[in-house]
């Protein structure tokens, strides 16, 4: 009996299928279609297009961002340091109290000599300009002070702030605490001949004159003297700008009414000063 052979046509198609010798065709629509090759080794699906920047880029290590990031910094320039001019301005004008020269000097870090230097500069300024104000010395510092031709209106300005001015008889104590410092209650009233402890209170509560210790007699009595305040109230850079004895009623009465804005209930004399020459110790009358 004969052996059968396949048909050539299925044995093409087996071994297209599964590997046959070349030379059998497959039908066409048995083809098997190609897989696309992949792109490195192992995968299945062709690599994706990386989006991970240039390697040689600076950017892409932490190295090179620190390292950009600081040549930016290093191209933003420092502040220019203010002139000290306007430092000092600045600083007179927030003031509200004087405010000693080496202080000044500190905080606009300059040498004392240079900040005397710009404040006569500011005033010179002030005055070539017409400006209303000036940098004043008083109390051993300096603030800025509203000149007296417009004292009136400031007033107006601050009318609610001075009704409690100082009485006459405050400003005879005053003037001889001025004049006689340090001294005592009873020295004060036996140069005025009457009681003074209710102009001593205001004083004290004003805080234009302090105790300074007690005097060595017999009661020990305090001792009293003025104080910065006293300076700065009256406008004042030091007790050698206290004007000569005879002059001092209309003076303080003049600094006071141009300060508080009020008028003294009466010209303010003092002839009791002159009882043993205005000052304690000897002091000449016209000690400055």
């Amino acid at each position: 009996m004969m052996e059968e052979k396949p048909a050539a046509g299925v044995e093409s198609r087996e071994s297209g299928v599964a590997g046959a010798e070349p030379g059998g065709v497959a039908p066409e629509s048995e083809i098997p279609t190609p897989r696309p090759k992949p792109l490195h080794p192992g995968a299945l699906e062709p690599a994706p297009q990386s989006l991970a920047p240039d390697p040689v880029s600076p950017l892409s290590t932490p190295e090179s961002d620190d390292s950009s990031l600081d040549n930016r910094h290093s191209e933003i320039p420092a502040p220019a340091p203010l002139p000290a001019v306007q430092v000092l301005e600045a600083l007179l004008f927030a003031a509200d109290a004087p405010v000693k020269l080496d202080r000044l000097a500190e905080l606009a870090e300059v040498e004392p000599e240079e900040a005397r230097a710009v404040i006569d500069g500011l005033n010179a300024v002030y005055q070539e300009t017409g400006r209303t104000f000036r940098v004043q010395r008083v109390a051993q510092g300096f603030q800025l002070y509203t000149m007296p031709d417009y004292a009136e209106f400031v007033r107006r300005l601050y009318q609610h702030q001075y009704t409690h001015r100082l009485s006459r008889a405050a400003l005879e104590v005053m003037a001889i605490i001025a004049y006689k410092q340090p001294v005592t209650r009873p020295e004060i009233e036996q140069l005025r001949g009457v009681d003074c402890s209710g102009p001593l209170v205001t004083l004290l509560e004003r805080r234009l004159i302090a105790t300074y210790g007690r005097a060595s007699r017999p009661g020990n009595p305090f001792l009293y003297r003025t104080t910065p305040e006293f300076l700065r109230y009256f406008g004042l850079a030091g007790l050698e700008d206290l004007p000569r004895m005879e002059e001092i009623g209309e003076f303080l009465a003049r600094r006071e009414t141009g300060t508080t804005g009020s008028v003294p209930e009466k010209d303010v004399t003092f002839d009791s000063l002159a009882m043993d020459g205005g000052h304690r110790d000897g002091a000449p009358d016209d000690a400055r």
